[in-house]
């Protein structure tokens, strides 16, 4: 298992690059990039069977290097792709899995007193979260102090023990996972919370046939031996190529307007969500969608990023972010049939008012 650390020029410590100074990508450069990003998306579809779409959003995802939150029944393969996905990359991995007596240093670790040349001293040992690929398993059936520490190390991408920091791994991903059956004796996640992941993905039932193909050719439910198919010096590579993808003004602009019209006061504000929006999306949904949006363009081959680029981001990157009230329900509406009302809502390029209006 390797820890990949990028420190290569134009990019910054955490593997971002500098868009005023990165060139733009060569045909020969988004070909490399969509070849890699096919290889782990066939290998991801080796693994689990009947869920392509899903594995899309997931390895779109981690280009972008973001944070995921997957909910689902149980059973449904979850915790097999964050498995497969270390065993294709090539990553250190650790899963987590939450309980209500879990306490913060279960995850970050401690300091222990140990023994050295006949002096005792504090050592710090470093806890799961110390991996280049964490999956934090049923994160809601953990208390609120435990899940605090977790995202504040998603943010800060280190943790702070007796005011020592300790750098986490690069690149560093929490796959979070949430069972939404069972609600006794679970802490949901508060909004402000869960709008620190990147994506959240609804892990959807497969098919007659695909359930047929399981029983058919995974017998007691083993998948299937996976190689890693991008090196450490790929992925790297691949991560540099992703910064260097061109966003053009006017799509950035649609994204901002897109993320204001979320807000019952924005401008462009479709009647819906100034009717049963509470909450609209913060800026951080704004920069996920630019990464992320970035992502699905190299992965179809793009150089730069389009509109349909966006479009296809924006219900894994809004819906967990729009706060509905309480009177949406009863009309019918879900974060997501809000989300694509948004999308017929809001123009690709603003509506410039006439002259006489503007004053």
């Amino acid at each position: 298992m390797s820890e990949l650390i990028n420190t290569n020029d134009p990019h910054h410590a955490d593997g971002t690059a500098d868009q005023a100074s990165a060139p733009l990508l060569t045909p020969e450069e988004v070909a490399e990039a969509q070849g890699m990003t096919t290889r782990i998306l066939e290998g991801l579809e080796t693994a689990i069977l009947g869920q392509r779409e899903l594995l899309e959003m997931v390895v779109i995802c981690l280009l972008a290097r973001g944070h995921m939150l997957l909910e689902g029944l149980p059973g449904l393969g979850k915790t097999e792709l964050v498995k497969a996905l270390a065993r294709l990359l090539g990553l250190s991995f650790q899963r987590i899995q939450f309980t209500p007596d879990l306490l913060p240093t279960d995850i970050i670790g401690a300091p222990i007193l140990e023994e050295h040349e006949g002096s005792r001293r504090l050592v710090f040992h470093r806890g799961p979260i110390f991996a280049n690929l964490v999956l934090a398993d049923e994160i809601n059936r953990a208390t609120p102090k435990t899940q605090a520490a977790l995202l504040e190390a998603m943010q800060e991408r280190r943790a702070t023990v007796l005011g020592e920091s300790h750098a986490l791994p690069t690149p560093f991903f929490v796959l979070a996972t949430q069972n939404p059956i069972e609600l006794e004796g679970t802490y949901p996640l508060p909004e402000a919370q869960v709008d620190r992941f990147t994506f959240k993905l609804n892990v959807p039932n497969v098919s007659t046939e695909t359930l047929q193909e399981i029983i058919s050719t995974r017998r007691h439910g083993r998948p299937p031996d996976l190689e890693e198919v991008c090196s450490a010096a790929e992925l790297d590579r691949l991560f540099a190529y992703v910064d260097r993808v061109h966003l053009p003004q006017a799509v950035a602009n649609y994204i901002a307007r897109l993320v204001t019209a979320t807000h019952p006061e924005g401008e462009e504000a479709p009647q819906e969500v100034r009717q049963f929006v509470k909450y609209g999306a913060s800026p951080r949904a704004a920069i996920a969608l630019a990464e992320t949006a970035r992502a699905a363009a190299v992965s179809v081959g793009k150089p730069n990023v389009g509109f349909d680029e966006v479009r296809r981001v924006a219900h894994c990157v809004l819906g967990h972010r729009l706060i509905l009230d309480y009177s949406a329900r009863l009309d019918g509406w879900t974060p997501r049939r809000m989300v694509d009302r948004l999308l017929q809502a809001v123009p690709d390029v603003a509506r410039e008012l006439p002259e006489d209006l503007k004053a």
